[in-house]
């Protein structure tokens, strides 16, 4: 099974190689750009993005961002643990590092102030990640709205057990 480790994004030199991760041909439709994660984060400071470099021991393998503990999600951010975005760079996709990635934010989150449950959400339609997260052990909670075109599933992963996933899964 993957193993990953989670690396602050700390210098400009972190970033620019970050942004170099690439979505598997189909993903578009279900993952924007890198640069508009960083863009993302950078517009809504109430979603206390925090965002990590995925090693595997020296290779940069690709990115994750969660919401880490949200104290008034309100009506437009859902929270207080959200996985934001989780992307697995193409040449690495389907080797076990989605799940590993999963399971090193977990590893986090069990070290966080009132952290049971963490939640996701994924765009509808083939092709789309939200096989993976079912798979992984996370279980649909409805629908979210986050624009007028498109509701995501939204889906939520309790925390207060052992990482659900099945060797094998991956994004």
């Amino acid at each position: 099974m993957a193993t990953v480790q989670l690396h602050d994004i700390v210098t400009d030199a972190d970033r620019d190689a970050v942004l170099r991760l690439q979505r598997a041909p189909g993903q578009e439709r279900f993952l924007g750009s890198m640069a508009s994660h960083f863009e993302d984060a950078m517009a809504e400071p109430r979603a206390k993005p925090r965002m990590w470099a995925v090693h595997d021991g020296d290779q940069l393998i690709g990115f994750v961002m969660i919401s880490d503990d949200i104290e008034d999600p309100g009506d437009d951010l859902v929270g207080p643990y959200y996985l934001w975005r989780l992307l697995i760079d193409a040449p690495f996709q389907g080797r076990g590092y989605g799940a590993a990635t999963i399971d090193a934010v977990v590893d986090y989150l069990r070290t966080r102030p009132g952290a049971e449950i963490l939640w996701t959400s994924c765009g509808k339609g083939e092709g789309g990640p939200l096989g993976f997260y079912e798979h992984y052990g996370f279980v649909a909670a409805g629908d979210v709205q986050w624009d007028d075109d498109d509701p995501e599933h939204l889906l939520r992963l309790d925390l207060n057990g052992p990482p659900r996933h099945e060797p094998g899964a991956d994004a």
